[in-house]
């Protein structure tokens, strides 16, 4: 879609609310990406929660543009991206992703007013903006880590999950 007449591209997500979940995982975005900001998170313009045409229930997120598309289609482009392009990664690109999903994680986990468990961290779920920076995307699983559970974590070795 564009904003501010067709200055600014963004990418709209609307939530099919006959899918079972889908009003939960919309609470559960909006929640988590309410009070977060960091340079690896996708970044929030604006939610919409109103009525369609036919007077159902509509919820949509409107998202920051990333050009580049997910990380998934630059691992295992489909038929019709091979066609479009040849999609590579380098080892110093395949290396910069990683740092930046991992600072994603760090700032959830550790920085961020109360600490947010992601809970679908895949390749489509990360993001690729024009200079190939990485962006953590879709928190509609994403869980707020009670303090004391956190407090408590900190000494073990394995994790909860990301």
């Amino acid at each position: 879609g564009l904003l501010n007449q067709g200055e600014t591209i963004v990418a709209v997500k609307v939530l099919n609310l006959q899918q079972y979940g889908s009003y939960k995982s919309f609470m559960a975005e909006c929640e988590s990406l309410r009070n977060i900001q960091h340079r690896n998170l996708v970044k929030v313009i604006t939610s919409c929660s109103s009525i369609d045409f036919e007077g159902n229930d509509f919820k949509a997120l409107v998202y920051e543009f990333m050009s580049n598309g997910s990380l998934e289609r630059w691992l295992h482009p489909n038929a019709e991206d091979a066609q479009v392009e040849q999609r590579n990664l380098n080892l110093l690109q395949r290396l910069n992703i990683a740092i930046d999903v991992a600072c994603a994680l760090d700032y959830l986990h550790h920085n961020s007013k109360t600490p947010i468990v992601h809970c679908d961290l895949k390749p489509s779920n990360v993001l690729l903006d024009d200079d190939m920076v990485a962006h953590v995307g879709d928190f509609g699983l994403s869980r707020f880590l009670p303090m004391t559970i956190n407090n408590s974590s900190r000494s073990q070795t394995s994790s909860m999950g990301i």
